[in-house]
């Protein structure tokens, strides 16, 4: 495994730990905020797999 892989699955345990959930609402009706935060956890997840 690489550096850079083990690098975002650090950071996607982190942000499972700290950030709020936002999958349970509708994601086309969330706040700009709440919007980039899930972008944010999917550019995270979708890097650490």
């Amino acid at each position: 495994m690489t550096l850079r892989k083990r690098a975002f699955r650090l950071l996607a345990a982190i942000n499972r730990k700290v950030l709020p959930k936002q999958w349970h609402r509708d994601l086309s009706r969330l706040s700009k905020p709440r919007m980039a935060l899930a972008g944010y956890r999917y550019w995270v997840t979708r890097n650490a797999l």
